[in-house]
């Protein structure tokens, strides 16, 4: 089995920070891209920054300059620091990893249960 797990939500005020953590665990042959999705109340999912195996980073418009995704390929890990919170930003935040569990199994998406962030005075 595989386990994602999120942490580090929580409420902070209108232009502070939060960093939030999601480590993948289980029977793991190899991890290709994580990310971090949110959704607001009445809103579908939307993406909020990807990071590759290698690096490679994505940001959605609405966040880029203030939120940096990082990983730590040895642990599993993906990190979302979030800087200058706007009320807007108000979601659960939701971690993916795209996946593989065995050398000869296909990638899949698994997902983290989600994180409360609310950004209020």
């Amino acid at each position: 089995q595989v386990q994602v797990v999120e942490s580090g939500g929580g409420l902070v005020q209108p232009g502070g920070s939060l960093r939030l953590s999601c480590a993948a665990s289980g029977t793991i042959f190899s991890i290709n891209g994580m990310g971090w999705y949110r959704q607001a109340p009445g809103k579908g999912r939307e993406l909020v920054a990807t990071i590759t195996s290698s690096g490679m980073t994505n940001y959605a418009d609405s966040v880029k300059g203030r939120f940096t995704i990082s990983r730590d390929n040895a642990k599993n890990t993906v990190y979302l620091q979030m800087n200058k919170l706007k009320p807007e930003d108000t979601a659960v935040y939701y971690c993916n990893a795209n996946l593989r569990r065995g050398w000869d199994q296909r990638d899949a998406d698994y997902w983290g249960q989600g994180t409360q962030v609310t950004v209020s005075s």
